[in-house]
């Protein structure tokens, strides 16, 4: 199991990594100096958001909050038959455990609120200055000034120290014991870790075990339903049952050699199996539509040989472009995306292995059963007409065999029937292909119209189930806390002369730029600092000796920004970093993007980095690549569908099919609240194989009609493969319908696409493609 979501739902070479992996080399941590926001990582920690509907800045609420910090802080947890508690692996400064600073301006007295005279964002004390933004959310100011007048929420934080993994995860899980378990008249408490998210990610496997089982059963039964026959000869209830399980088994057969081959299983593979199913059925379907056209009399073998004849190229050519869609997909830079798309390629070449062999040995099986007209229960043999002095009730159980004698061939089934006598003349009519291209016109106008509102990006809160902790956690998070945005670290990378006027106006005009920009609130630099306090002390720091001897008896004073400088061994200063404040005024794509622009700007080689980019690379790749691999699939379907089709103006129909589908369903998907993220593009990449299935199938049945007529061959392709295809559209919804049941964003956002794709698929399939392959009558030589 590899579900890491960091490893599996970011970029694999994004940039803040190459970032993060510089800013752990030049400035490695303190452990007896914590400062969040010089982590380049999240940290470990447990986190607490207490809300109130009124003012949770009242001595009622303070004194539950006071008595949860207390219950949190005295917390025992047992290890390795010992026990420790919150100071025994708490993060320290001075010697102290990191400490919450709303707590401490109370003096951890709930009646000192009133005596308190808090200004927002920052407080300033006689010894220090807080960052109240951090701790207080939705406040209310008094007009006119920058007092707390209430607020409606109080976020505390508890850093660990990350030595002992193992250690900290149990006083982790304790911690969400503990707070679980907490009530209280006057506050509401959410909460959650730096591992929630991890171990709530991992409860979405099992989440949907119980699924796997509903959807065979209703594989099952719907193969069965479709493919029962009155005739107790003719049914094909024994090869839809084999349909079923050949695709279990292929499913079985390429999770296994991959997981021999040491392939991490991702979750996101866990969907997988619904897809294989509908992809096993419809090839099942289409077999059996081609035995059913086939010479009752002639020998199981040479039956056998004209329906692989008719079926073969047609299923070859699904299974081909299924799966190269998803080996092009493996190119992704999402571990999740690469995982889901290895697995599932891999699956469909057994899939289609299985189909022509164990699946055509089970047709093999069930056409000598029927030339010997056997009853497809008892496998003894029956009349196929009903003996005199018989019931009705007999020739229902125990009478069969029978076909149509002018053309040797099996009986047609109604649905077959209706696709030919009533659907393919209605849709070939003049006035009908007008309001068929109407329709299409409207269709083409909402999907783009949905493709200029897709919005990129996973919320990371996604990942866990709908009923979560954590959920209401990030809810409350956005809620009250929403206004301020990132601390984000900027590195200057270069060695500077800190003293020299010339150096610093270079630096003041960077750190302007950054300012100059509407999400930027303000900055926190050490050189500023030292600046000042040389003005100050009236000290003379423009001399190299002078500013080195100054700054190091400053950096005695404040220890916390020895952090921010990385110095040779002669003391010289190599590389160092300040802070930039962001506001939460634009999306993170955006604010990222534009401070790396802002930085490349600067005359100084500058870095801009916060862990929260690590997922924000998200954005700035999502776009590009799923446009990438799905226009590069396209070119690839065009060249397979030339190969395997013979013309090539319906090989350029069946291209036009899959760039219209996709088209449809990433609009369609926009206006059904689907973003563009790693998870969807799955999705979209498995849109492309698809979206294939059905216009192959209609366009090759098309071209392979001895009919002279366009209209004509536009009803025998619809009469050969209409019921297939319908059978394979609906067999594939029903393998995914169990998943729009689940808990996990995942897997409903995978049944929403593929409910896309097969409906619009199977509208171009059934309307659309016959249609425009008919109003091209002048190229029927081709055809």
């Amino acid at each position: 199991m590899s579900n890491n979501i960091e490893e599996q739902f970011t970029p694999v070479d994004g940039q803040a990594k190459m970032e993060r992996k510089y800013i752990q080399e030049t400035f490695p941590g303190n452990d007896s100096m914590f400062s969040r926001l010089r982590l380049s990582t999240d940290g470990s920690f447990a986190t607490l958001i207490a809300t109130s509907d009124s003012n949770i800045l009242t001595v009622e609420s303070l004194q539950d909050i006071l008595g949860l910090d207390f219950k949190v802080r005295s917390m025992v947890v047992q290890f390795d038959n010992h026990s420790f508690e919150y100071m025994d692996v708490c993060a320290e400064v001075l010697g102290s455990c990191n400490s919450n600073e709303i707590l401490d301006i109370i003096e951890y007295k709930a009646n000192n609120i009133d005596t308190v005279n808090l200004t927002f964002p920052w407080y300033d004390s006689d010894f220090r200055s807080f960052t109240l933004y951090l701790s207080l959310g939705s406040v209310n100011l008094h007009k006119e000034s920058s007092v707390v007048e209430s607020a409606k929420a109080i976020q505390l934080h508890y850093y660990l120290r990350e030595d002992n993994k193992t250690k900290t995860d149990l006083w982790l899980e304790s911690f969400i014991h503990l707070v679980s378990n907490v009530s209280s008249t006057s506050t509401q408490v959410s909460y959650s870790t730096s591992m929630s998210m991890q171990w709530e990610f991992q409860k979405s496997t099992a989440s949907i075990i119980y699924l796997f089982s509903i959807t065979y059963a209703i594989a099952i039964t719907f193969s069965i339903i479709s493919c029962w026959r009155l005739d107790n000869v003719r049914t094909k209830v024994w090869v839809a049952s084999c349909g079923v399980l050949s695709t279990g088994l292929a499913v079985l057969s390429g999770f296994g050699a991959l997981l021999l081959l040491d392939q991490p299983f991702v979750m996101t593979v866990a969907s997988c199996p619904f897809m294989i199913l509908g992809i096993g059925l419809d090839d099942m379907f289409i077999m059996i539509s081609c035995w059913q056209r086939t010479r009752v009399l002639d020998s199981v073998p040479d039956r056998l040989a004209d329906t692989y004849k008719d079926a073969a190229v047609s299923i070859s050519i699904t299974t081909l472009t299924d799966a190269l869609a998803l080996f092009l997909g493996y190119s992704s830079p999402f571990g999740s995306v690469q995982s889901f798309c290895l697995y599932a390629g891999i699956s469909i070449c057994f899939c289609y292995l299985y189909s022509i062999t164990f699946l055509g040995a089970c047709m093999a099986l069930n056409g000598q059963r029927e030339a010997e007209n056997k009853h497809w229960f008892t496998c003894a043999k029956i009349p196929e007409d009903l003996p005199t002095r018989n019931s009705k009730a007999f020739s229902i159980c125990c009478v069969g065999g029978s076909y149509d004698r002018i053309t040797e061939k099996e009986e047609t089934e109604p649905m077959t029937h209706i696709f030919e006598r009533f659907y393919g003349p209605f849709l070939t009519h003049k006035w009908m292909k007008s309001c068929v291209f109407v329709i299409y016109a409207g269709y083409l106008a909402v999907s783009i119209y949905g493709c200029f509102i897709l919005k990129e990006g996973l919320d990371i809160k996604n990942l866990a189930l709908d009923d979560s902790y954590i959920i209401n956690y990030y809810n409350n998070q956005r809620q009250h806390f929403s206004e301020y945005s990132c601390i984000v670290m900027v590195t200057v990378k270069q060695p500077l002369p800190y003293w020299d006027h010339d150096e610093q106006k270079r630096l003041h005009s960077c750190i302007s730029n950054f300012e100059s920009l509407n999400f930027v609130n303000g900055t926190f630099a050490w050189f500023l600092s030292f600046q000042q306090y040389a003005k100050s002390t009236g000290l003379n720091i423009s001399s190299p000796e002078a500013f080195q001897t100054h700054l190091l008896h400053f950096l005695e004073l404040n220890s916390m920004f020895k952090q921010d400088i990385n110095f040779t061994a002669d003391n010289e200063i190599q590389a160092s970093r300040f802070f930039i404040q962001s506001l939460n005024k634009t999306t993170m794509k955006d604010m990222m993007t534009g401070l790396r622009k802002t930085a490349e700007d600067c005359q100084i080689e500058l870095l801009v980095y916060h862990p929260a980019f690590i997922y924000f690379d998200q954005y700035t790749v999502i776009m590009d690549n799923t446009v990438q691999t799905i226009l590069v699939a396209v070119m690839v379907m065009l060249v397979v569908s030339l190969i395997l089709i013979p013309s090539p103006f319906c090989s350029v129909w069946v291209a036009f099919a899959v760039c219209s589908v996709i088209v449809g369903v990433a609009g369609f998907m926009a206006l059904w609240g689907v973003n563009l993220d790693s998870i969807s593009m799955i999705n979209l990449v498995m849109c492309i194989g698809f979206s294939v299935d059905f216009s192959a199938h209609i366009s090759y049945s098309f071209v392979s009609s001895c009919k002279s007529d366009v209209n004509e061959k536009a009803i025998d392709a619809l009469a050969h493969l209409g019921y297939p295809i319908l059978q394979g559209a609906l067999s594939t919804i029903l393998g995914v319908v169990a998943l729009s049941m689940s808990r996990s964003y995942i897997f409903r956002t995978f049944f929403k696409i593929v409910f896309l794709v097969i409906t619009f698929g199977l509208l171009h399939g059934l309307v659309f493609i016959p249609v425009f392959l008919t109003l091209f009558g002048a190229y029927r030589k081709w055809c």
